[in-house]
Formats: structure tokens, sequence, C-alpha cells
């Protein structure tokens, strides 16, 4: 029961991540202190695209599926896995990464915004 809960668990946190990731920003019109968080999320995913590393919640699937009898995670990682060719074709996966930063600059604007009202 341990290893597939734990599979389960890290998958489930790797997407409210990635989703936190991009539209985060969208709660920091509501609750302003959720900047520093989202700011910190969005440079950890600038930085580790740019760098090629591997998210560590990538890594704990990747350690924990052969443990849970699971297939082992491809070696291109989370994204490529559940994301790329699941809700977007691989052809596309730049422009989702531009829209993606697209979402976050609209979403710190409207936090800029509001806050020097």
């Amino acid at each position: 029961m341990g290893y597939p809960l734990l599979v389960a668990a890290v998958v489930a946190v790797h997407f409210a991540f990635i989703a936190f990731m991009v539209f985060g920003g969208f709660l920091t019109w509501r609750w302003p202190w959720v900047i520093w968080p989202h700011v910190s999320v969005v440079l950890w995913g600038i930085v580790s695209t740019a760098l090629g590393l591997d998210c560590p919640l990538t890594d704990l699937e990747r350690w924990a599926r052969p443990r849970a009898g699971m297939a082992q995670l491809p070696s291109d990682g989370f994204i490529a896995h559940y994301l790329t060719g699941v809700l977007y074709p691989a052809s596309a996966a730049n422009v989702v990464r531009v829209l993606a930063i697209v979402v976050v600059l609209i979403t710190w604007a409207g936090w800029l915004r509001r806050r020097r009202r």
C-alpha cells in the first residue's frame, strides 16, 4: 500500500506545483503575500529548465515507482510523460512554455496594478 500511495501523492503534488507555477499569480490578486512563494516557484522553473535540472519531485517519483511495482518514469521526466503528448502535442512544447510565461507576466502585472491602488 505504501509506495503506490507515495507515487500517487507525488504525482498530485507535482501537478499542483506546476499549476501554481503557471496560475498562482492569480492568487496574488486576492492575497498579495503569495507573490513571494510564487516568484520562488517561477524562478525554480526557469532555472531548472535552463540548466536541465531534474525536479526533486521527479526524482522521488523515479525512486518510488519501481518499489510500487510500477514501470519506471521515462528518462525525459514528468512533463514529457504526463503533459506533452497528452494535453498538447510535443511540437507545441515551446508554444506552451511561452504561453505559461505570458500568463505569469499578466498575473504579476495585475498584482502590481492592484498593489499601486
